[in-house]
């Protein structure tokens, strides 16, 4: 575990915060993109885990993008959700990290990284940086699209394609859609968020050849799970 401070805080939306967390013992630190970090969040062993934006080795500093997916008040909102609605800038907390979650290393391809995911998945967005030449933008299923284009323009990601989260998940068809035809492209994919909505894509791309060496999947959540990372 690694003492941090909260160097500042940004509330982006109702339900998204950007935290900027700095300390000496951040520095000197090896980090790559699609790692995980764990804040330890009051007493006790809970923790969330996120994926850091970025990791500034020489000056000790890190930034997250935190999303509160459960706004409830006091203890009925989701630990995490409730540590980011609640954080002041100087408070110390604990991080464990960074370490291993999704490995997004380039096997020798040189083709770009396309990302499936939701509103837990802006922040690896964020790392992987802009888009770039012809290289396809990045799919998200949300529950909010106002907001998210909001967030995901403030966060360099304003080409992202949205989709309006539907009852029975019946929007995934559309997702199903545009992977497929991404598929025929010089395109590597990383399937992140929503546990199902990851099989199903990964089934869907599968179906049509797509060779496991260009796919890369991680849960970051699953409905009546807590702590998944």
């Amino acid at each position: 575990m690694r003492p941090a401070r909260l160097a500042a805080v940004e509330t982006l939306s109702p339900h998204f915060r950007l935290i900027t967390l700095e300390g000496a013992a951040l520095k000197d630190v090896g980090w790559t993109i699609g790692q995980k970090l764990q804040v330890a969040m009051g007493t006790g062993m809970t923790a969330r885990t996120y994926t850091p934006i970025f990791w500034d080795a020489a000056a000790g500093r890190t930034q997250l993008l935190a999303y509160l997916h459960d706004l409830g008040t006091g203890q009925d909102a989701a630990p995490g959700s409730h540590w980011a609605a609640g954080l002041t800038v100087g408070t110390q907390y604990r991080v464990f990290g960074p370490r291993r979650s999704l490995d997004l290393s380039d096997p020798g391809s040189g083709w770009p990284v396309v990302l499936f995911g939701d509103e837990t998945s802006f922040a690896l967005a964020a790392s992987l940086g802009p888009r770039s030449g012809d290289a396809a933008a990045h799919l998200f299923e949300v529950s909010d699209v106002a907001e998210a284009r909001l967030v995901l323009a403030r966060m360099g990601l304003g080409d992202a394609r949205v989709i309006d989260r539907q009852a029975g998940d019946t929007h995934l068809a559309v997702a199903e859609t545009e992977l497929t035809r991404l598929a025929a492209r010089r395109i590597r994919f990383a399937l992140t968020g929503k546990a199902s909505s990851i099989q199903r894509m990964s089934r869907a791309l599968k179906t049509i050849g797509v060779p496991a060496a260009r796919i890369r999947a991680k849960a970051y959540w699953a409905p009546g799970k807590t702590g998944l990372d």
